[in-house]
């Protein structure tokens, strides 16, 4: 790791800080130390690990660094049987967790654990791997996308030139530090610029459950921190900007606010401009190393994701599909070894004459009316969203006359009437072919932990449909004009 092992060796004052207070370069090096030795003496190959955020998760992550291991961290929010989808697929034959994944592993420490096969299964990966980060897909069964270090690090540098002018000194990780993006942009390139990292535990940032989230706690923990820099997911962002609407703000110290994972609503944007936040959106996918688009001060455009970084480049397909080379993945976990070059990312959109990428929403979502009218969902989507009545929302309408929706309303008490009015509000600003006509409200949230929510947000327009598309179905047969 070399790298990130330079970062150690003249570093001052803070390196980390959580709950327990301030933690030093030199420190912090010793408790990295002490683990690696930990996990040669067990014989590691590839490590699977679920821990909270904090200063362990990075100990163990920059431990495998040092020895050149693989590390396979796994989602907080993923169920018993996805673990062990990812434990059987990668080979892992160490677990570094709270509790033991299953019966076939044996404890050799506090909080360590070994397959009691101990396969050796490192010829089963890519040369060169690093990282096995597991992304939800568009199904229940996870997929595996095997990274390179040189391509960590190159995006981390990438990023580390890009806000180069911010003179960043502090970013808070809001994400679960097993995701890809806050690993990459929220720790490695922190630390590459010299800034500190907070890394609060996810019950103290305010995260309930799979995807619930303690507003108050949140805002507590930003103003506790007094972050310069953090990452969002969009209904993260939704949550801050109405606190602040509602004359509860962020603190001052912040000069960045990333958002990405999903397409941000440019009604969203616009509200958090209005409030002087500081917010960027960024694009970017597990298989291209997380980070690839990136709007910032003195390069930004509203609604688009940004300019290209300096590691990646982009083509745009004859029909609009974005293609993307530099630090691309290494393959998937059991499918081989993928070829050098482009990656075709699914996602379809739009360079202008500056270089600023627009997402024009993915491939495969992009349905056609029964009047020949293309409409991307997660446009009428992210609109919808932004009423304060609703919370979720996904749009189907292939080979219809008009489109419907699945709608959560905000709260439970929310009424049938209500839904419609707020409808007719979103749809005052949309084109006709867009306008959705007919709702089902769902029977819960769109959550990761029913498989109807991906880990950065994105329904699973399959599992939703699986389960409420009868009822959609059927509204098509009744007369009146938006039902619930």
């Amino acid at each position: 790791m070399s790298q990130l092992r330079d970062i150690f060796s003249d570093r001052k004052g803070p390196l980390l800080i959580d709950a327990a207070g301030a933690h030093d370069a030199a420190s912090f090096f010793d408790h990295v130390q002490r683990m690696a030795e930990q996990l040669s003496a067990a014989g590691v190959r590839c490590v699977a690990s679920r821990l909270d955020n904090g200063r362990d998760w990075l100990a163990l992550d920059l431990a495998l660094r040092q020895l050149g291991l693989v590390h396979v961290p796994a989602p907080i929010f993923f169920s018993p049987a996805q673990v062990n989808h990812l434990l059987a697929s990668s080979g892992a034959d160490v677990w570094v967790g709270q509790q033991s994944p299953g019966d076939a592993w044996t404890s050799v420490g506090a909080g360590l654990w070994i397959n009691s096969d101990h396969r050796d299964t490192r010829q089963s990966l890519p040369p060169g791997i690093a990282c096995i980060t597991y992304t939800s897909g568009t199904t229940g069964q996870p997929k595996g996308v095997c990274l390179a270090e040189n391509s960590l690090l190159a995006v981390a540098q990438s990023l580390v030139d890009a806000m180069q002018s911010l003179d960043v000194r502090r970013h808070l990780c809001l994400l679960p530090m097993a995701t890809l993006l806050e690993n990459v942009a929220g720790v490695y390139a922190p630390l590459i610029s010299g800034a500190e990292v907070a890394v609060p535990s996810l019950a103290e940032i305010g995260y309930s459950g799979a995807s619930g989230i303690d507003v108050p706690k949140l805002l507590h923990c930003l103003h506790r921190y007094q972050p310069e820099s953090i990452i969002l997911v969009p209904q993260l962002l939704l949550a801050i900007v109405a606190a602040a609407e509602n004359g509860i703000p962020p603190p001052p110290s912040l000069k960045f606010i990333a958002v990405g994972g999903a397409r941000v609503g440019e009604s969203l944007l616009a509200r958090a401009a209005a409030l002087g936040l500081p917010v960027f959106e960024g694009y970017g996918m597990s298989e291209c190393a997380s980070v690839v688009t990136l709007n910032r001060p003195g390069f930004s455009k509203p609604g688009s994701a940004g300019q290209v970084l300096p590691h990646a480049s982009i083509r745009l397909s004859a029909d609009g599909e974005i293609h993307v080379s530099g630090a691309t993945y290494l393959g998937y976990v059991g499918d081989g070894e993928h070829a050098a070059g482009e990656y075709a990312t699914g996602d379809l959109g739009e360079m202008d004459n500056e270089g600023f990428l627009y997402i024009r929403g993915r491939r495969r979502n992009v349905f056609i009316t029964s009047y020949g009218r293309n409409v991307n969902p997660e446009w009428v989507e992210a609109e919808l969203v932004q009423h304060p009545l609703i919370a979720q929302a996904v749009v189907y309408g292939e080979a219809r006359p008009s489109n419907a929706a699945v709608i959560v309303p905000r709260r439970a008490d929310i009424s049938a009437a209500a839904i419609a009015s707020a409808l007719r509000e979103v749809n005052a600003g949309l084109p006709d072919y867009a306008r959705v006509e007919h709702v089902v409200c769902a029977d819960a949230p769109f959550d990761m932990s029913n498989g109807q929510l991906t880990a950065n947000g994105r329904p699973r327009r399959d599992a939703i449909w699986h389960i409420y598309g009868a009822a959609v179905s059927r509204l098509y047969d009744l007369p009146s004009e938006n039902h619930s």
